[in-house]
């Protein structure tokens, strides 16, 4: 028998109770918008051992759902030892106070935006990411601040020694007003970031490479197809938002031509709206992009309603409007004929396999006739001091004939109209 007990030290995960209404308009089933909400807790970490569901109408607006399922949250929390509630919805700072008040402590109440927020917080790497996610949280926070001060505003309505000073409100304003320093702070600097970003952005338009952006809901494989075609290394989990900090490789399509290709966050139902204005630096890879390739799971149920989602996004960012080739991925995990349905069903997507590169020749087909879709054919006699510019034309156009003159070279290309500008001035009939 051992003369000691030795005691664990590892974290226990926090016992998680998710809550979702279904409302009359809801474009989700309330059960698979709480299969996504639990993916997400176990992302942050948590474990989640029940959910609670009701019908509503509209939100109450005291404490969000009735109160008899607010009793029968109560209850729930007792019985099964429950450390945070997740609502499936956005709760009011008032409904959120309630709710803590009548469940009481230590439970946490949280809503999605909280729990996305937090997901956010552990996987920014980068400055910039950070930043991003600092201001979502502050700016989250700050309507919040009064239920944090309470227990101080009590002391006033009490009377006596002390309730002259308005410690309560007095802390209150002080944060406030910290935080919203704070705030401006980090948009400056974000500013500042943007700006930088729009230097790296326009060298890239200098470079004359055609710019294509992925975008997709969250966990489609954006990060392993990039990996798949550029080697780069991305981190690639199955982890709703495992990589959030954009990603730009240069490849070479089959024909010759050089293009980049930039990873950018995933999306998800519900995003709060909060980040998607914290991250339009970010996102503005994608609007500044000649092509956005959507990347949806074709193995998962609900991939119309990702895309959907994913649609919704592009247009809040002022991307609704760009080319884009949706990409079917992970087709390695439907049948033959489950494939050649879908196959008919959308000719104009393109079925695919990050991870065993199943469909990858009509992939690189597809881009490159989307990148030569707006080349223009020109004539030119190009002087050979020009070697730059003969040097791009054939990285990223295709010269159909060339002849060597005594100082200059007569091509026939067909071109990416920036490059064709370039050319313009030696051209000829």
């Amino acid at each position: 028998m051992a003369r000691f007990t030795f005691l664990s030290t590892s974290i226990e995960p926090e016992r998680a109770l998710l809550v979702g209404v279904e409302w009359r308009t809801n474009a989700w089933p309330v059960e698979r918008s709480l299969d996504e909400l639990e993916r997400l807790a176990g992302t942050a970490g948590a474990e989640v051992v029940g959910r609670l569901t009701q019908r509503l109408e509209r939100p109450v607006p005291k404490s969000f759902i009735g109160s008899g399922k607010v009793q029968e949250l109560k209850d729930l929390v007792s019985r099964l030892d429950v450390d945070v509630v997740i609502f499936d919805d956005d709760l009011t700072p008032a409904q959120q106070s309630h709710l803590e008040k009548t469940i009481g402590e230590p439970t946490k109440i949280i809503d999605r935006t909280a729990l996305i927020l937090d997901i956010f917080g552990l996987h920014a790497k980068t400055r910039e990411g950070r930043l991003q996610v600092q201001l979502a949280q502050l700016q989250y926070l700050l309507p919040r601040l009064r239920g944090m001060w309470s227990h101080l505003a009590k002391e006033q309505t009490r009377g006596g020694i002390g309730s002259r000073f308005g410690q309560g409100e007095s802390q209150l304003e002080v944060d406030r007003r910290l935080i919203r320093n704070r705030i401006s702070a980090l948009r400056r600097e974000l500013k500042e970031l943007e700006k930088r970003r729009e230097v790296q952005s326009k060298h890239r338009v200098k470079s004359d490479a055609f710019r294509v952006a992925l975008a997709g809901y969250t966990n489609a494989g954006k990060s392993t197809l990039l990996n798949t075609l550029t080697g780069a290394g991305v981190l690639s989990e199955d982890k709703l938002f495992a990589t959030l900090d954009p990603t730009t490789r240069s490849y070479v399509l089959p024909g010759g031509r050089s293009i980049t290709i930039t990873d950018t966050v995933g999306f998800i139902q519900k995003l709060p709206h909060g980040l998607v204005e914290a991250f339009k630096s970010t996102l503005s890879e994608v609007r500044g992009a000649d092509l956005i390739l959507k990347v949806v799971d074709v193995a998962d149920e609900d991939r119309e309603r990702h895309l959907e989602a994913v649609d919704r996004v592009l247009e809040e960012i002022g991307a609704g409007e760009r080319p884009s080739l949706t990409v079917y991925n992970k087709a390695d995990l439907l049948d033959a004929h489950e494939l050649e349905t879908l196959r008919v069903r959308m000719p104009q997507a393109v079925f695919f396999s990050a991870r065993t590169a199943l469909g990858l020749e009509q992939l690189l087909d597809r881009l490159a006739a989307e990148a030569a879709a707006s080349d223009r054919l020109i004539s030119a006699e190009v002087p050979y001091r020009e070697g730059s510019l003969m040097k791009v034309v054939r990285e990223q156009g295709q010269v159909l004939s060339e002849e060597y003159l005594e100082d200059r070279m007569r091509i026939v290309a067909k071109v990416p109209e920036r490059i064709a500008a370039r050319l313009q001035r030696y051209a000829v009939e």
